[in-house]
């Protein structure tokens, strides 16, 4: 079976901390993020946590510690710290350089539990 290599590509990201929305909005300008619960069909326990991505597989989330990718067509889309790691690295810019580190074995056990689930563990649909 062919192989195939992710081409190199500088993207602009980032980190959701749930304190940081003004940092995200002015990132993601002139889209903006969507609070969970202003999407009628679904009530999150833990709103003030995520943050809405509208993206060009419709709204996604990002929880607290993800990244917010802006893709090479100017798309935004969601990624956990531990893709983020694997897949990217700071790129030089005279600028102050973030150092991403993977999360902690528990917090990998905790996406993989929550991905094998469907959803966050403490949300209403």
């Amino acid at each position: 079976m062919p192989k195939f290599r992710k081409k190199p590509v500088e993207i602009n990201a980032i980190r959701w901390t749930g304190d940081n929305i003004d940092a995200v909005m002015g990132f993601m300008h002139p889209q903006q993020p969507i609070h969970p619960n202003d999407l009628s069909h679904m009530r999150f326990t833990n709103a003030d946590d995520l943050v809405g991505i509208e993206t060009l597989e419709g709204v996604m989330f990002a929880s607290k510690g993800d990244w917010i990718i802006r893709g090479v067509q100017g798309e935004f889309y969601p990624c956990k710290p531990d893709i983020f790691a694997a897949t990217y690295e700071p790129v030089a810019t005279g600028h102050v350089e973030v150092h991403v580190q993977p999360d902690p074995p528990h917090v990998a056990d905790a996406i993989r539990d929550i991905r094998r689930h469907g959803g966050p563990p403490n949300y209403r649909r």
